[in-house]
């Protein structure tokens, strides 16, 4: 096994980590829906209700919800990009997600940054079936 390949089953590893714990970070959006949805069950309301805290709840559980979407496709592009990096395949999908994956700080960061310094080698695109490109020749 070639020093590339090993780093890329490395990578892919780490792929698979970061995304559990963006999975578990995922998870805290959720904490806006239960919030949300206590106020637009009434629970919150003093003795004298505010109109204004129902439609509220709502913002909270749509806010929360778009959140908690996010962050689960997040953690799906992460795991297919794992996948990907293991089978050699959707290089670009696999570079979009490394530049993704450098805004979830400070893991993300580091895969992102790792990733993307090791997919830009001429060798590992062999691996992807890219062909290094070649400069331009200027005719004279």
């Amino acid at each position: 096994m070639t020093k590339d390949e090993e780093n890329l089953r490395l990578l892919s590893i780490f792929h698979y980590v970061v995304a559990g714990i963006a999975g578990i970070f995922g998870l805290f959006p959720l904490m806006y829906v239960g919030m949300g949805a206590l106020m637009v069950c009434g629970k919150f309301d003093a003795p004298h209700p505010d109109p204004v805290v129902r439609p509220f709840g709502w913002v909270m559980i749509a806010i929360g919800a778009i959140l908690f979407i996010a962050g689960l496709v997040f953690v799906a592009c992460l795991v297919s990009a794992g996948r990907c990096l293991t089978r050699r395949r959707h290089y670009t999908f696999c570079l979009v997600v490394a530049a993704f994956a450098c805004m979830f700080m400070p893991f993300g960061t580091v895969l992102g940054v790792f990733t993307i310094v090791l997919l830009q080698k001429d060798s590992v695109r062999q691996h992807f079936g890219h062909v290094p490109s070649s400069p331009p020749v200027v005719a004279s």
